[in-house]
């Protein structure tokens, strides 16, 4: 209870723009990150979304995984991932192979041209990044960091 008041107090405390603070963490800036993103990723030469491009840093990390890994490890659910994988072994950058321990179970690969695309889109996304955070403190960022968490594990199934 004594929370709870603590955190109504601290609402009307700080008259906190409620449609603002919603817009923020339901995803506005990574929207807006994303799009940004992909522009850059197509100024150069790079067909990939990044949506896509968080499946391969995954898979640069550690190539060879189950379609579940990658689930787990990019928040996604199984037919978003299925066709993420689709499109991206339509684009040569991954390939599907039988697990050889269970065939039921296809093991996700990069190929070579998933493989070589690493360090450009690297660089593009820490350009973009050095964009999107330009003018913010490392102190800033990290006091959003703790904050998001937080938000993250109050509400975390």
């Amino acid at each position: 209870m004594q929370s709870c008041l603590s955190n109504n107090f601290m609402i009307e405390k700080f008259n906190f723009d409620i449609q603002l603070i919603f817009a923020i963490l339901n995803g506005k800036v990574s929207a807006a990150i994303n799009r940004k993103l992909y522009r850059n990723f197509r100024q150069n030469g790079l067909e990939i979304s990044p949506e896509q491009w968080t499946v391969l840093i995954y898979l640069w990390e550690k190539d060879g995984v189950t379609q579940q890994e990658l689930c787990n490890a990019t928040f996604k659910d199984k037919p978003s991932m299925t066709r993420l994988i689709d499109n991206m072994e339509r684009l040569h950058l991954v390939v599907r192979i039988s697990d050889k321990k269970d065939r039921r179970t296809n093991l996700i690969h990069l190929t070579k041209s998933g493989k070589e695309i690493e360090e450009r889109t690297r660089d593009i996304v820490e350009q973009t990044l050095k964009e999107a955070l330009e003018g913010i403190s490392l102190e800033e960022l990290g006091i959003a960091h703790e904050v998001l968490k937080r938000i993250f594990t109050n509400i975390k199934d």
